[in-house]
């Protein structure tokens, strides 16, 4: 039987996939994420690199800097974050920085992933944080995500 926290696992993943579906139909790499404490939504967003021209637009910081707006403060503790992409070390080292509780990803990124796949940001010792990591949540449907957009902007490029 499914634990109750999976099953809200699931839940708000399924909330950050139709972020990240919204940001494929504005052309922007489809990654989605939403930042939850205590059961409601305190920030949420959709990549914006090229919306805003932005090499920090990505859906992680963009959810973070929300969420410190809604709750007044930098330190996000007891927020989880959910994220249909591994981050990447970027934002991986934002996760320590803002103190986020949890981090709950889907389709793990072996070209760009910094939570495992290349390496481990969250990992390393010498961080006064931890971060717990719940890792391949809807990591199918966020990974097919990923490839049609990249097969499809192939395809228009000729």
């Amino acid at each position: 039987m499914e634990s109750a926290e999976a099953a809200r696992d699931v839940a708000w993943m399924t909330e950050a996939m139709a972020l990240a579906k919204a940001a494929a139909a504005l052309g922007e790499v489809p990654v989605g994420a939403v930042a939850v404490r205590d059961g409601v939504v305190v920030g949420q967003a959709h990549n914006r690199r090229e919306l805003d021209q932005d090499p920090f637009g990505h859906a992680e910081l963009l959810a973070l800097r929300a969420a410190a707006k809604t709750l007044g403060a930098w330190r996000l503790t007891g927020v989880t974050l959910y994220v249909t992409l591994e981050p990447c070390t970027m934002c991986a080292g934002a996760l320590v920085q803002a103190r986020i509780a949890r981090l709950v990803f889907g389709a793990a990124d072996p070209k760009a992933g910094a939570v495992g796949s290349l390496t481990d940001v969250l990992a390393d010792p010498r961080h006064n944080h931890r971060v717990q990591v719940v890792r391949g949540v809807l990591e199918a449907e966020s990974s097919a995500e990923l490839k049609g957009f990249f097969q499809r902007l192939r395809a228009s490029r000729g």
